[in-house]
């Protein structure tokens, strides 16, 4: 059974949706730890309810990427525990190469747009003042850029014309909590391979 490793900076229900689907066999993955740049940002607290492993990890910077010492840090950390898959969970760092060479092409992230449609910062902010109709969510292989890894999976959410910032983003992620599981489940299967930027599913045959 593959580990999977958590890295978020705050609420953490992305992180939870995990521990959860992992707790009750939906996702057939054991989490092995979840680290987090934020003293007592509350996933911590929730990786305890589940009975996994959780610290903070001095990030080396107050924001922006993580410093080369910490990064570091982080990979041995996720090392130490086992960890085969790495999920980012809202976690605010942008990763470096040697990183993400740590372990390559098993990186997933999520992110509330449908990308390449509104990357970086508020994105639901940023899908309302364009106007567009339907938003979403994204999971996405991550590589050093910001949000441009190939897609996994997405998953449309309505515009509606009611819609706040806080409307849309209580919306989109509801379908974040859902599609996390989902795109891991793939990727975990190995029904896919990547060409150039597509992610493309393999279809399993029986005898």
């Amino acid at each position: 059974m593959s580990t999977i490793g958590i890295l978020a900076s705050g609420r953490g229900s992305n992180a939870e949706a995990l521990l959860s689907a992992a707790a009750s066999g939906r996702l057939p993955a054991r989490i092995g730890v979840v680290l987090s740049d934020r003293v007592g940002a509350p996933v911590l607290g929730i990786a305890g309810r589940y009975g996994v492993p959780a610290r903070y990890l001095d990030p080396g910077r107050p924001g922006g990427r993580l410093t080369p010492g910490a990064e570091g840090a982080f990979a041995s950390a996720l090392r130490d525990a086992g960890t085969d898959w790495v999920a980012l969970a809202g976690f605010m760092r942008i990763l470096g190469k040697p990183f993400l060479e740590a372990f390559p092409g098993r990186v997933l992230n999520i992110h509330p747009s449908l990308l390449p449609s509104f990357p970086g910062l508020h994105a639901q902010r940023q899908a309302i003042e364009y106007g567009v109709k339907v938003a979403g969510c994204t999971v996405h292989f991550v590589d050093d850029g910001v949000d441009s890894g190939p897609v996994v999976a997405q998953r449309p959410v309505p515009v509606l014309d009611h819609d706040t910032e806080e409307t849309l983003s209580a919306r989109i992620l509801e379908a974040e909590h859902e599609l996390y599981t989902e795109a891991f489940r793939l990727v975990l299967s190995g029904a896919y391979r990547v060409s150039g930027r597509r992610v493309l599913s393999i279809l399993q045959r029986t005898s």
